[in-house]
């Protein structure tokens, strides 16, 4: 009875050992899919990521970085890969990382400074600024001169080159009377330039390019406003300069339409300080007898062309304005905005509130 009790207990026990060594492969399988799937690319699409590794930063540091740049799939398996395959030299740089890299792929080139995938060229083109201050910062990220940058922007072959390859873009920037073509055209907004070499030509179309996004939602609206893109533009840049806070765009740019609507003069300060070419809040009533179509106290319409970068929730703002009856406002010192509906009511409201 024994015997045969051991007899069967002996053929049992390989087949228990088989199916335990058949679990151990299966769970070792699964365990490394799914090292391998956390450790691979986010997503297919080609997306650039801009990421930039401190100095001292661990392998771990590093991982953190990667995961909240949205690179990494799963922050565990990311981090046992970096315990068991630690690479050599991670070298702290602003690194142009895709979306589709593996995390092999992204940890070879931090490890090597891989030049191809370096930020080479960073620039910002900010809101209510005007096309010098665009010039100048362009001009500082390329080792130019500002002047040299303005040059291009106004060379009449090189802007007929871009209205033939941008919609938005037309002869209506080639009027004389505007002090800078592409003013208002290139959209407020920090880039990174991958180029190797990068040169005006070319950040120019970075900033074209965005404002062709930022626009085209809007393509429609415009049209059935009755305007061009440049007169939108125009509009748009003023309510830019004259509004302070998001609760005010809407409104502001409901008086101005409602000028526009009336065929009232906008009689904003900013257009008048833009065709001096000065930076102030108060104007005088010597600077309103400025002849320039940029006037609007002495040309009705729009001004002749945009004074300023335009930032997307402005052009919301004139796509979408508020309707209203008021024709006047007053920013007080707080940047609180008082509207009126009369010039009497208005003129009382300015007397009661002036502070410069």
């Amino acid at each position: 009875m024994k015997e045969q009790e051991m007899k069967k207990h002996g053929r049992r026990l390989p087949v228990f050992l088989l199916a335990l060594l058949v679990f151990v492969i299966a769970a070792a399988g699964i365990a490394y899919g799914i090292f391998q799937a956390g450790t691979g690319a986010v997503s297919e699409d080609s997306s650039e990521i801009i990421v930039s590794i401190e100095n001292g930063s661990g392998y771990y540091q590093i991982i953190d970085t990667l995961d909240e740049a949205g690179l990494i799939r799963n922050k565990t398996a990311a981090k046992l890969y970096v315990k068991l395959f630690a690479p050599d030299n991670l070298q702290a740089n602003t690194y142009i990382l895709n979306q589709n890299m593996d995390l092999k792929t992204m940890l070879d080139i931090i490890s090597t400074g891989n030049f191809q995938y370096l930020l080479k060229t960073k620039f910002t083109i900010v809101e209510g600024s005007t096309i010098p201050d665009a010039a100048a910062h362009v001009a500082d990220a390329l080792g130019m001169k500002q002047n040299q940058v303005l040059k291009v922007w106004d060379d009449r072959n090189y802007l007929r080159e871009l209205i033939g390859e941008y919609w938005f873009l037309t002869d209506e920037i080639l009027d004389p009377a505007i002090l800078y073509p592409l003013e208002g055209y290139l959209y407020p907004e920090t880039y990174f330039v991958a180029d190797q070499d990068p040169d005006v030509e070319t950040v120019t179309r970075y900033c074209l390019d965005m404002m062709g996004k930022k626009l085209e939602p809007y393509r429609d609206r415009i049209s059935e406003l009755g305007m061009s893109v440049h007169e939108f533009l125009a509009l748009a840049s003023v309510v830019q300069d004259e509004s302070f806070h998001p609760e005010d765009y809407k409104k502001i740019a409901g008086v101005f339409f409602n000028r526009l609507k009336k065929g009232m003069p906008l009689q904003s300060d900013s257009t008048v300080l833009y065709a001096l070419q000065e930076k102030r809040i108060n104007v005088t009533y010597a600077d309103l007898e400025v002849d320039s179509p940029y006037n609007t106290y002495q040309y009705a319409g729009v001004p002749v062309g945009p004074i300023c970068a335009v930032q997307e929730e402005i052009l919301d703002a004139c796509a979408n304005y508020e309707e209203n009856d008021n024709y006047y406002f007053f920013a007080c010192e707080d940047g609180t905005v008082l509207y009126s509906k009369t010039l009497d009511e208005h003129n009382q409201k300015v007397k009661d509130n002036l502070w410069y």
